[in-house]
């Protein structure tokens, strides 16, 4: 009680949340996990966030630090842990449009600091489908790809400096606007994708880009993804390499899609192997002028580029968006995948990443093993297939936990074999715990543990997670 009544002195008593009051905070978003938190403070600034660390590294409170909370991995799991939430730290501090930054706290949600930026011609260029509530603090220290990492690189790539709070309340200010600052050892990257487990990010310089003035989207089937690889290889020659999104959904995909969702309609009228979301996006003037005759440059590159392919027969049908009603359309069969692939549970969940060229290597490989681990088992995936992440899930015929590791273990044994990764964009979590004792090189797994003792040294920071 004398613990949460300096968190209350700290951030209030209104900021202070137990017993039945920390339900929504009481499980993860799949519900794979649930437990019973001492406690979910809410501070106002990093002021309070570093008194509230100070206090828990004192009274060696574990602290488990939550944003959005709509992780695939486990990653906030806290029986008996203190969460701390960065709901408050929810201020766009400064959008500056000539030197194309935003100056955000943690807690901002990912849609509003979309809208914020939009107002200035500028998108911050990290998207995914839980944008509506997932916050900036969880995007960084996940690490988050989402759909456009193609054209502008993962979290890491979109970040110029931030501000964290260590695990005994110091608070480290790497808030830095430069492009180029090679002072040492690059600390802002050691934090992003370390899932709370060295320091809580309370605030980031974030880098913006022009907002694209037109976008040209497409859904493309194929026959193979060798075909598919050739149309994105021919895309990013033709287009300058604007190619935003490149999205993979296969033919069971497609059916699935139309099982959760009867109200839908096919992307085609044939059923095809290859289904193919496909953007590009325009930020120069003349790919984006609308001509004469109603045309539009990046449109006709990509509707030539398309027509050239299918003359050769590379790909079998296309169908371009003539509006943002069909763009609108051909982008949420794309992002209701978790909501098709979390239909049926139990399910098991990959988040892999193979070299482009090894991804339809991988897709061949694991559908001849799996019928050999669960004859009843059935494959539920699409692809961020212009980056190689590959989002593999499983709905297991059988409901024995060792067959559900024996999955998850040849999905990971086919990636790695590939020259791939066991984890792509969701993070470790507890999830994949095993899978880094498993596959994860031992000396990096002790520098790991070297450098969670050197910042963390009484174990108090998101503990028992991402390290074996």
């Amino acid at each position: 009680m004398d613990l949460l009544a300096k968190l209350a002195e700290i951030a209030g008593p209104a900021h202070v949340a137990t017993g039945a009051d920390t339900a929504k905070y009481g499980s993860d978003w799949i519900r794979k996990y649930s437990w019973s938190p001492l406690a979910v403070v809410f501070p106002g600034s990093t002021r309070e966030l570093s008194e509230i660390m100070a206090l828990a590294h004192e009274t060696r409170t574990p602290v488990v630090p939550v944003s959005g909370n709509t992780g695939l991995a486990g990653g906030t799991c806290a029986e008996g842990a203190l969460m701390i939430s960065v709901a408050r730290l929810n201020g766009i501090r400064e959008i500056r449009a000539d030197a194309r930054i935003a100056i955000v706290g943690a807690g901002v949600i990912l849609s509003a600091l979309h809208d914020a930026c939009e107002a200035q011609g500028l998108i911050f260029p990290l998207t995914l489908g839980a944008r509506g509530s997932a916050m900036i603090g969880g995007l960084l220290s996940t690490n988050a790809g989402g759909s456009n990492v193609l054209r502008y690189g993962n979290a890491r790539n979109l970040v110029l400096g931030i501000e964290v709070v260590l695990a005994d309340g110091q608070v480290m200010d790497l808030m830095t606007e430069l492009h180029k600052d090679n002072s040492g050892y690059d600390l802002r990257d050691l934090f992003i994708g370390s899932e709370g487990t060295l320091g809580i990010i309370t605030a980031a310089v974030l880098k913006l880009a022009p907002r694209p003035a037109a976008y040209a989207t497409a859904m493309v089937a194929t026959e193979s993804l060798d075909d598919a690889l050739e149309l994105l290889n021919r895309l990013q020659t033709a287009t300058g390499g604007a190619v935003e999104a490149f999205e993979y959904m296969p033919d069971d995909y497609i059916r699935q899609h139309l099982e959760v969702f009867p109200d839908a309609r096919p992307p085609f009228e044939d059923r095809h192997a290859v289904n193919l979301l496909v953007e590009v996006g325009a930020t120069a003037p003349r790919d984006a002028a609308v001509a004469a005759d109603g045309s539009v440059p990046i449109v006709s590159y990509l509707q030539e580029t398309l027509a050239d392919l299918m003359e050769s027969g590379r790909i079998s049908d296309a169908t371009v968006a003539q509006n943002e009603a069909q763009r609108a359309q051909m982008w949420q069969r794309r992002e209701q995948a978790a909501d098709v692939a979390f239909s049926r549970l139990p399910l098991i969940n990959n988040d892999i990443a193979v070299p482009l060229d090894r991804i339809a290597d991988f897709y061949e490989q694991i559908a001849l093993a799996l019928p050999d681990i669960d004859a009843g088992a059935q494959s539920n995936t699409v692809a961020h297939l212009g980056d190689g992440n590959i989002h593999y899930t499983v709905w297991p015929g059988s409901q024995d936990p060792e067959v559900h590791d024996a999955i998850m273990e040849k999905v990971e044994d086919v990636a790695l074999a590939l020259g791939g990764s066991f984890s792509a964009e969701h993070g470790i979590g507890l999830s994949k715990k095993p899978s880094m004792a498993r596959r994860k090189n031992p000396v990096a797994v002790a520098a790991m543990r070297q450098i969670k003792a050197a910042l963390d040294p009484r174990g108090v920071l998101n503990p028992g997670k991402v390290l074996p």
